[in-house]
């Protein structure tokens, strides 16, 4: 017999992108706009859990919704991240997997070819 895999936890990740404008279709899961957004944006999510501290227990991000930002030009993320709630992993500790994503993003600036709202980087555990 096999072991059961350990529970998956969830935490949410809350981002705002400067440079991408939000539109209608980034409402419609099924939208080409929304498809490929969510597949740039998770491009460039993924690299940083599998560099920082859960690396060992990361099992993903899934993006739930867009939402339109504060400036016309600017458009809210929010992503559900998993992990294995794994013995190594003592506590999942928010607080430094923010400091680590906002150190790999240039101090909560950029992901990728996107620019980020400096403030808008929330991890919640």
């Amino acid at each position: 017999t096999t072991a059961p895999s350990p529970p998956s936890r969830h935490f949410t990740l809350n981002f705002t992108l400067t440079n991408l404008q939000y539109t209608a279709d980034l409402d419609a899961p099924s939208s080409r706009k929304y498809i490929s957004t969510v597949k740039v944006i998770n491009h460039y999510i993924d690299p940083l859990f599998k560099r920082s501290s859960i690396s060992s227990v990361y099992t993903g991000c899934k993006v739930v919704r867009f939402r339109s930002g504060k400036a016309r030009d600017d458009t809210g993320v929010d992503a559900v991240c998993s992990y294995k709630n794994n013995v190594s992993l003592a506590r999942f500790d928010r607080e430094k997997v923010y400091r680590e994503l906002s150190t790999m993003t240039n101090g909560v600036t950029k992901l990728g070819h996107y620019s980020l709202e400096k403030n808008s980087l929330y991890v919640d555990g």
